[in-house]
């Protein structure tokens, strides 16, 4: 495994970080949720994901207990706020301070540890000043019950304006964590370049593109019994935007660059978000914990230029670059 620094600090994650949303507390029994935590740690994963919204704060208990048992020091935990929880009440959402404090007294609980080492603002809350969440989590800081902060999802102007503040608190936004994959690359034109500037790293989510780049679907064939194209409980609806024939296509001619460089087809693609040196770390998850080591091996890969042009001709007019689709919901119920 391969580290690296978080934003312009001096915390180090892991290039693969692995996450729990869709998996723990939904899709997954228990205990094969704590075998793939377990098989995360042996491959070399120190970081996880996770999110009090995921599966209602189910994941989150999931991925505490999996973790009780090691030491805390050695591990990094990520969770966020932003989403409905609980009754989800009128106040049981968004980033008004009696959220936030609310919900990162619940979230330390279900993870069974003081402290969270990164706190991120799931989305961007239009209906709450930015004022009265940045001093929030400037609080929390100073509580000691997060060490740092970040965001996820948040356009460049949006970041630029949370730093800003951020800075006048007396801390610093280190990190954002936005979608990004070969087929979506909305976050180059703006949020890396702001990201640079002002200090923050990418943890991104979804590399494989809700597994569509690891090659398993086929145009003109049904998705396999099983897979997230099938699972009616959510999966099926965040990955139906790549079923398409067209790009299915395009994702098979992935086939012969991903032997020429001698790794799978969903190594590669993890490989890919690493070689842009503003991503710190790209979030895995896994239902079966055999499917961990063959993704770790990802890390630390430095795939040719010849080769990343020849996945940008595959892929081509498929990916999705608009920096407009970078956007939280508009109203906390959206």
């Amino acid at each position: 495994m391969e580290f690296r620094y978080l934003g312009h600090s001096g915390f180090k994650i892991s290039e693969i970080t692995f996450g729990n949303w869709l998996t723990h507390g939904s899709q997954v029994e228990n205990d094969v949720a704590a075998q793939c935590v377990r098989a995360a740690l042996d491959a070399g994963i120190s970081t996880f994901d996770t999110a009090d919204v995921y599966a209602n704060t189910a994941a989150e208990t999931v991925l505490g207990g999996a973790l009780k048992d090691e030491r805390r020091e050695s591990v990094e935990i990520f969770t966020k706020v932003f989403g409905p929880t609980g009754p989800k009440g009128h106040n049981d959402l968004g980033l008004s301070r009696k959220h936030i404090m609310e919900s990162i007294n619940g979230s330390l609980s279900r993870l069974q540890t003081d402290y969270v080492d990164l706190y991120q603002a799931h989305r961007y809350d239009y209906e709450t000043p930015l004022e009265e969440t940045m001093q929030a989590f400037a609080d929390i800081v100073r509580q000691g019950k997060a060490l740092y902060i970040g965001v996820s999802e948040w356009t460049a102007n949006q970041i630029r304006d949370g730093h800003a503040l951020a800075k006048d608190l007396g801390f610093q936004l280190i990190s954002n964590q936005p979608q990004y994959s070969m087929l979506w690359r909305v976050i180059e034109a703006e949020v890396v370049p702001t990201s640079e500037e002002l200090g923050l790293s990418q943890i991104v989510w979804s590399p494989m593109a809700q597994g569509v780049l690891s090659g398993k679907y086929h145009p003109g064939k049904p998705a396999p019994e099983g897979s997230r194209a099938t699972d009616a409980k959510g999966g099926a609806r965040m990955i139906e935007r790549w079923m398409s024939d067209e790009v299915l296509t395009g994702v098979q001619q992935l086939k012969p660059i991903a032997a020429e460089a001698g790794l799978t087809m969903a190594q590669l693609s993890l490989a890919w978000v690493l070689q842009n040196k503003n991503v710190a770390s790209a979030i895995m998850g896994a239902s079966r914990p055999e499917q961990i080591a063959g993704n770790v091996a990802a890390a630390g890969v430095k795939l040719d230029p010849a080769i990343m042009d020849r996945i940008d001709a595959a892929i081509g007019s498929l990916a999705e670059r608009d920096p407009a689709q970078t956007k939280s919901p508009a109203s906390r119920e959206a």
